[in-house]
C-alpha cells in the first residue's frame, strides 16, 4: 500500500513538472527575427546627383548687320560651315540713303574699338599660352618626380588640376578672340554703305546683296529665320558652334553648391550610353537664380559647369541641349569602417545602434562621421566583423534575444 502511494505521489510530481516546463517554454519570450549586417572597412564616397543638360561650350549667334531684307537662309541644321567662307545668308539693305557723318565716324570708332579689344584678346592668348606651357613643364617633372617617390599623390593631383585649368583658360582665352573677330566683322560690315545702281537694267539680286558669313567653324544648331523678309540690324539669324566642345550645366541647390569646389570628380549617368562618362567640375557660378520646384515651391538654383574628360569618340553622340544625370563625387576614401545608416539611431545628442552578440541585441553608442544616406563612417564604439541589427523595431531593446532572419553584407 505504501509503495502505491509512493508511486502515485511521484507520478503527480511528474506530471506537475512536465506541465511546469511545458508552460515555461509555451510562454517564454520568443527570440525576435531581425536583419543583420556586418560592419566592414571598405571605400566610402560622398557624391551629390542632379539632372543637367548639355551645351556647347561657346555658342556664336549670327545677327543681321543692317537693317534690310534678308532673304532665304542658306542651310540646314547639322550642316558643317567654315568661318569666313559660308554664307549663310544674303541681305538687302532697305534704304539707299548713304551714311552721314557723323553715323560714320561713329561706326569708325566702332570698328576702331572692335579692333583694340581684339588686339587686346590676342595678347591675353600669350600670357595664357605661357601659362600652360609653364604647367605642362610642371606636369611633366611632377610625374618624373611621383615616379620616383619624392612627392605625394595629392600633389601630383593637384598639379594635374592646375594643368587642366591652364588648358582651359587657353581655350577660353582662344573662343574670346573668336569673338571678338566677329565683333570686328560685324563692325566693319555696318560700315558698308548700300551699292550704287547701275544703269544697265535688270541684276542679280545677289550682285546687290550683302552676303553674311559664319563667324568661326563649327556647326548651324539652330536658325532663328529661314525665310526671306525684312529685319532690323541685330535679329538674330542662326546659332553656330562646335559640338565638340561641349561642357554641362547642372542646377543645384545653393545649399548643395557650397559643398562643391572645381575640381571635384563627376560621373555622368543616364546619357544614352552604356557606361557613364567622366568629368571634372571647371566652376561653381557665383549667382544664384530663383526657380519653382515641380511642386510649386520656390528654390535658390545655383549653376555648376562641368567639362568632360573623355575622349570624344565615347560621346559624340551627345549634341547641344541633351539631358543628362551627373553625380558629383565631393569626397571619398578608400579604407573607411562603416555600417549601414539603417541600423543607427539617436538617443538624445548621440548615435546608437544594436549590436547582435551571443542571440540577443546589445545597445552600443558609437560615433560617427560622414554619411552618404546609405552608408554612415563610424570613428568609434565598433570593429569590423560586428553585426548591427537593421531597422530595429520597438520589440528590440537592450538585451533581446534575437534571431537572424536574412544575412545582408551592408556594402553600398
Amino acid at each position: 500500500m505504501r509503495n502505491g502511494t509512493s508511486r502515485t505521489w511521484l507520478g503527480w510530481t511528474l506530471a506537475v513538472f512536465a506541465i511546469a516546463l511545458g508552460l515555461y517554454f509555451a510562454l517564454r519570450p520568443r527570440p525576435v527575427p531581425v536583419d543583420v549586417a556586418r560592419v566592414e572597412r571598405g571605400p566610402m564616397e560622398i557624391t551629390i546627383r542632379d539632372d543637367g543638360q548639355t551645351r556647347v561650350r561657346e555658342v556664336y549667334v549670327v545677327s543681321a548687320p543692317i537693317p534690310g531684307r534678308v532673304l532665304r537662309f542658306q542651310g540646314d541644321v547639322g550642316d558643317p560651315v567654315i568661318a569666313g567662307e559660308t554664307v549663310l545668308a544674303h541681305m538687302l539693305a532697305s534704304s539707299p540713303a548713304f551714311l552721314d557723318v557723323r553715323t560714320r565716324s561713329q561706326l569708325e570708332a566702332s570698328v576702331e574699338a572692335a579692333s583694340a579689344a581684339r588686339s587686346l584678346a590676342a595678347a591675353d592668348i600669350g600670357r595664357r599660352e605661357a601659362e600652360t606651357d609653364f604647367a605642362r613643364t610642371e606636369l611633366r617633372r611632377a610625374e618624373k618626380l611621383a615616379d620616383q617617390g619624392a612627392i605625394s599623390a595629392a600633389d601630383l593631383d593637384r598639379i594635374r588640376k592646375e594643368a587642366r585649368t591652364a588648358e582651359a583658360g587657353l581655350r577660353t582665352a582662344r573662343a574670346a578672340l573668336h569673338v571678338r573677330e566677329h565683333e570686328l566683322a560685324t563692325a566693319r560690315a555696318a560700315l558698308i554703305g548700300p551699292p550704287v545702281a547701275e544703269p544697265t537694267g535688270i541684276r542679280n539680286v545677289l550682285d546687290d546683296a550683302l552676303p553674311v558669313r559664319a563667324p568661326v567653324s563649327g556647326t548651324i544648331l539652330h536658325i532663328f529665320r529661314e525665310s526671306e523678309g525684312v529685319v532690323p540690324a541685330g535679329t538674330p539669324i542662326a546659332q553656330i558652334g562646335d559640338p565638340t566642345e561641349l561642357e554641362i550645366v547642372v542646377d543645384l541647390l545653393s545649399s548643395e553648391a557650397t559643398r562643391v569646389s572645381p575640381g571635384d570628380d563627376v560621373r555622368i549617368e543616364r546619357w544614352g550610353g552604356a557606361e557613364p562618362l567622366a568629368g571634372v567640375v571647371r566652376r561653381v557660378e557665383p549667382y544664384g537664380v530663383t526657380k519653382l520646384s515641380a511642386l510649386g515651391i520656390e528654390e535658390q538654383r545655383v549653376n555648376v559647369i562641368i567639362d568632360l574628360t573623355d575622349p570624344v569618340s565615347k560621346w559624340r553622340k551627345l549634341g547641344h541641349g541633351y539631358e543628362i544625370e551627373a553625380r558629383i563625387s565631393i569626397w571619398h576614401d578608400a579604407d573607411v569602417l562603416q555600417v549601414p545608416s539603417a541600423a543607427l539611431f539617436r538617443i538624445g545628442s548621440t548615435w546608437a545602434t544594436f549590436v547582435a552578440r551571443d542571440g540577443r541585441a546589445r545597445l552600443t553608442t558609437v560615433d560617427v562621421g560622414r554619411t552618404n544616406g546609405d552608408t554612415t563612417q563610424i570613428l568609434g564604439g565598433m570593429s569590423p566583423g560586428d553585426e548591427v541589427v537593421l531597422y530595429p523595431s520597438d520589440r528590440v531593446g537592450d538585451g533581446t534575444r534575437i534571431e537572424r532572419r536574412t544575412s545582408r553584407t551592408g556594402k553600398t
